[in-house]
């Protein structure tokens, strides 16, 4: 993988962070439970730290970048999402929340394999932790939506 690839992949990224605030920063807004409007305001700040995150590293000299340029990543194999909106109802808005904490998961697992560089490594896995646990908190919700108790 190429200097030039790999910001290709974090220039991705960070778009990808910045839909997703804008995402979870509309539902917050929009949702009147208070529970939720919290979950999603705490997801729309993770998001903010994680492109910041990213633009410092965009931020680096090439020579700074300490890649292997012997593995294939796939990471633009990844499934073509539907794009975000506001007006999903709300079921499907969490299913798509969930399917994007795990696209960028994966992604950002795959960047960490990549990484000669101990210190950039643990830092794509603890985002990529980040994300899993995003996604862990969104299945909580979806599992209360979908399949409330009833007796």
């Amino acid at each position: 993988m190429t200097p030039e690839q790999y910001r290709a992949i974090i220039s991705k990224a960070i778009e990808r962070e910045v839909e997703s605030y804008t995402y979870y920063r509309t539902i917050s807004d929009k949702v009147k439970d208070t529970y939720l409007k919290k979950i999603f305001a705490d997801l729309a700040g993770d998001e903010t730290k994680h492109r910041e995150f990213l633009q410092d590293l965009l931020a680096k000299e090439p020579k700074k970048l300490k890649i292997s340029a012997s593995k294939d990543y796939k990471i633009a194999d990844s499934v073509k999402a539907p794009t975000l909106s506001a007006d999903l109802k709300p079921l499907d808005g969490i299913v798509l929340a969930i399917k994007k904490e795990l696209e960028a998961m994966q992604m950002y697992t795959q960047l960490a394999e990549a990484q000669t560089d101990p210190e950039q490594k643990n830092l794509f896995t603890d985002l990529a932790a980040m994300e899993r646990g995003h996604k862990a908190r969104l299945e909580d919700i979806y599992t209360n939506m979908a399949f409330p108790e009833s007796w």
